[in-house]
């Protein structure tokens, strides 16, 4: 399998928001090649790669952009406005759909021909830092992971849900889904 080191398009877009990530910023761009990467290797389809870096940027850039934990709908906004921007809404639905399930915690069942289910099994092999697998090698996400340090992202998303927990401890989670 093919490790993706640099996506023109992923990194245009992480750089429009690098001011917004701040401190965090090599954390979440590490997190997002690495959920490219794990994408990539569960789809199987190269030419997916302009989606999915789309999709991997904003999936969770709205808790920097808009300072909220509960980032799914402005997440989903973002994109929607870069999609629109970009002559590319013929890939709106997917890629909302993409960023409102990817910590859906059962498998994504509608429009099998979509990159949603590949794009969840993604982020959850990185969020489990690689406990859950999909049916990758282990020897694989372990490159990947060593390819794209976690920079403290791990950390970060603590001290996030910590926080959360605090100011509403009946939505601790807010972006989870059955």
């Amino acid at each position: 399998m093919n490790i993706y080191q640099h996506s023109p398009l992923l990194d245009e877009i992480l750089d429009q928001h690098k001011n917004s990530i701040a401190t965090d910023f090599a954390a979440y761009h590490n997190h997002c090649y690495r959920v490219l990467n794990f994408c990539l290797a569960l789809c199987g389809d190269v030419d997916e790669l302009e989606k999915i870096s789309i999709a991997v940027a904003f999936h969770d850039l709205a808790i920097w952009t808009n300072k909220s934990f509960d980032y799914l709908s402005p997440s989903r906004a973002l994109a929607r406005a870069y999609l629109e921007k970009n002559a590319l809404l013929h890939w709106q639905d997917e890629i909302e759909m993409m960023i409102e399930q990817h910590h859906k915690i059962t498998p994504y069942k509608h429009h099998s021909t979509w990159l949603v289910e590949s794009f969840r099994q993604a982020d959850w092999i990185d969020v489990s830092l690689g406990r859950i697998r999909f049916g990758l090698a282990p020897s694989y996400i372990n490159e990947i992971r060593s390819q794209f340090a976690n920079a403290g992202f791990h950390k970060r998303l603590m001290a996030l849900t910590l926080q959360q927990m605090k100011k509403n401890p009946f939505k601790a989670l807010p972006m989870m889904r059955l």
